[in-house]
């Protein structure tokens, strides 16, 4: 009985590309990447554990520039909204139903999106100036003063647990949207493509140039290789 509700939804459903490639390679190269960080700096592997966070620092760069030039979905002008379009947007969950349903990000999930990418940016960079007072120094521990590391590195060990946070919700929040509200926001994520009601009025997205993506990438890295030669 449930498959059949379940097909009579998906015949009222059509799909649409919503995420483009670079994006979602995005997505998920991070994910890697600060599991690779996490897991390194619980094992002690810290050779791993600031190669990773290096990593981090050029993907973090990287969507930034790409959520101001990237594809229509990407672009924080797209989905970050102020408080009364979150009220909106929480007035329309709890009718339910196809007024619930966004293209892109949500004006809520805007707000996580927002600040995995600032801590992480923080977090990332703050790394390159960490010491842990004995056997290893970030990259560009020589060039700022010792109360200035002390400081980055406290704030560096403090932001680890924030971050913890932020994954356990992020990861809370989709499993809530795909179980209660039955909207599957992985599948899109993987695919690019996502279920929308056909009665919704909607078009697929603008999508830029997978060479400008490729473009931004460079250039992050290129900066922090700029940043990391800077200490010689």
């Amino acid at each position: 009985m449930a498959s059949g509700h379940t097909a009579t939804r998906e015949k009222h459903r059509r799909e649409l590309r919503v995420w483009d490639l670079p994006t979602r390679l995005f997505h998920w190269a991070l994910v890697a990447a600060v599991a690779v960080a996490i897991l390194s700096a619980e094992l002690g592997v810290l050779a791993v554990h600031m190669l990773a966070g290096e990593t981090v620092l050029i993907f973090v760069l990287f969507r930034l520039v790409w959520g101001v030039v990237g594809s229509q979905t990407a672009r924080f002008a797209e989905f970050v909204k102020g408080p009364g379009a979150i009220r909106d947007y929480l007035k329309r969950s709890r009718a339910g139903g196809e007024a619930a349903f966004t293209l892109g990000h949500n004006p809520l999930g805007a707000l996580m999106v927002v600040a995995l990418l600032l801590v992480l940016l923080v977090q990332a960079g703050s790394g390159l100036f960490t010491s842990d007072d004995i056997l290893v120094d970030g990259p560009l521990v020589p060039l700022v003063s010792g109360a200035t590391v002390a400081l980055l590195s406290s704030l560096h060990r403090l932001l680890a647990n924030g971050i913890f946070v932020l994954i356990g919700l992020h990861v809370a929040a989709v499993f809530f949207y795909l179980l209660v509200r039955k909207d599957n926001l992985i599948r899109p994520m993987l695919t690019g493509r996502k279920l929308l009601p056909t009665r919704l009025a909607a078009t697929e997205p603008r999508r830029a140039p997978a060479a400008l993506a490729l473009a931004v990438l460079a250039a992050s890295a290129g900066l922090v290789f700029l940043m990391l030669r800077a200490a010689g």
